[in-house]
């Protein structure tokens, strides 16, 4: 679950997008929709815990038909369903402890008063009711004995839709309480602060042995389940607790690992704790890590017997989490060379995602992401699920401005909800422009 940031990012990105929406420039033409097919790929990502705490959503298959179903009748082809809830698994694996146990210790249910404030921050307040109620819910959750994404792969292909598993790749907890049991047998693997302090859950990719446990569940997912794609969410990053994640310039304040550390004096002959945070060569060696992982994740897909779609999330110059904590950019805020992944042929389709501070907005984002994978990539738009027609004609404006040639919406679970559903349906299955 998004801890308490969608409600008030949703508010903010309706008000930029509309505003971008009037002064669009074209986009280039290398991902342009060709004249007469104007359709654009109507996608979204789908949390199964996140839709159950809805009232009257049954468990089981009945609940994931419900689901799609809803998806479906908006106009939807593609959902990424999600597999991973911070460290624990929302699929049938060997690997990763199944979620809906929460530990003891929680956001819902924070243990010590600095937390506990921590807590009501990121959540506007929640009362220690529905607190109860959010925590009951999630525990009587049996995702052990529950495989969503099978039943989601099996039932979307029957009413034709592609099925794609959202992994959320760079984080082993989400808020705090769902520590994988990686991490807690692993704390060596920590990422490490410029001061020396270790963030609670966050394991470094530096660490050959961490690249493997995260192949490991793509690996297992590819063996498992007739997906249609891959799609890793780098921007989830792990336990609130640890925030802020970047310096007052939004760069990462992590990567001070050992492995790290060792390899920049090799090669420059000084300690990365003598140079700016900032430095071009300390921010590009510490993405280094990622960038091996997503050479071995593309070998591994290319591997298969068919093709199977890479795409991933990540940021851009506006970019922040948390509490408006500032991330600059994907390569020196998240530490991952886009760039270099587009270059190589590392990934297939890129969206920034929609979390924007002063000046940012959704154009500006996939002008960015656009410009930095240089045209080598399918790069999408990113929106917030529209409230009413109004809001999807600006979205869908803004994607055929760009020339792009898909839209995530954020979140599915919202479409449940909506007061005009039946006129956003028809204005979405028919991509109305009014």
């Amino acid at each position: 679950m998004d801890i308490a940031q969608d409600a008030c990012n949703r508010r903010q990105f309706l008000c930029a997008a509309g505003a971008a929406g009037c002064s669009l420039a074209a986009g280039s033409a290398v991902f342009a929709l060709p004249p007469g097919d104007e359709k654009l790929i109507l996608s979204a990502p789908l949390t199964h815990s996140d839709w159950m705490l809805k009232p009257g959503i049954p468990w089981g298959v009945d609940g994931v038909r419900h689901m799609l179903d809803v998806c479906k009748s908006f106009g939807l082809s593609r959902i990424y369903w999600r597999v991973l809830d911070g460290g624990r698994a929302m699929y049938r694996s060997k690997i990763v402890r199944a979620e809906g146990k929460w530990d003891g210790d929680n956001f819902w249910n924070p243990k010590s008063d600095g937390d506990r404030q921590l807590s009501e921050r990121f959540s506007g307040g929640v009362s220690s009711e529905k607190r109860k109620q959010i925590i009951d819910k999630f525990q009587s959750l049996d995702y052990a004995h529950f495989d969503t994404f099978a039943a989601a792969v099996e039932y979307g292909h029957q009413i034709g839709l592609q099925i794609h598993a959202w992994v959320s790749i760079n984080e082993d907890d989400h808020g705090w309480g769902l520590t994988s049991d990686f991490a807690r047998a692993h704390p060596q693997y920590r990422w490490v602060r410029r001061d020396g302090r270790p963030y609670h859950s966050q394991m470094s990719f530096a660490f050959a042995e961490v690249r493997e446990y995260k192949l490991q569940i793509i690996r297992e997912l590819l063996q498992g389940y007739p997906l249609d794609g891959i799609f890793l969410d780098w921007i989830r990053t792990g336990d609130v607790r640890d925030n802020p994640q970047t310096d007052g310039d939004g760069v990462a304040n992590s990567g001070y690992e050992t492995p790290l550390v060792e390899e920049f004096k090799k090669r420059f002959g000084v300690d990365p704790h003598q140079v700016p945070n900032n430095d071009p060569r300390w921010v590009q060696m510490r993405a280094e890590p990622q960038t091996s992982f997503m050479r071995e994740c593309r070998k591994l897909l290319d591997s298969q017997s068919r093709k199977i779609p890479l795409a991933v999330m990540v940021a851009h110059p506006w970019h922040y989490r948390g509490m408006q904590d500032k991330i600059d950019g994907s390569l020196n805020g998240l530490l991952l060379d886009v760039k270099t992944w587009a270059s190589e042929h590392l990934i297939d389709a890129a969206v920034a995602a929609g979390y924007y501070r002063a000046g940012g907005n959704a154009s500006l984002a996939w002008k960015s992401l656009f410009e930095i994978t240089s045209g080598q990539v399918d790069v999408w738009t990113y929106a917030w699920v529209p409230q009413n027609v109004a809001d999807f004609a600006t979205a869908l404006a803004i994607a055929r401005q760009l020339g792009a040639r898909q839209i995530l919406f954020w979140e599915a679970d919202y479409f449940d909800d909506r007061s005009d559903a039946s006129g956003l349906k028809a204005a979405m299955t028919r991509q109305d422009k009014a």
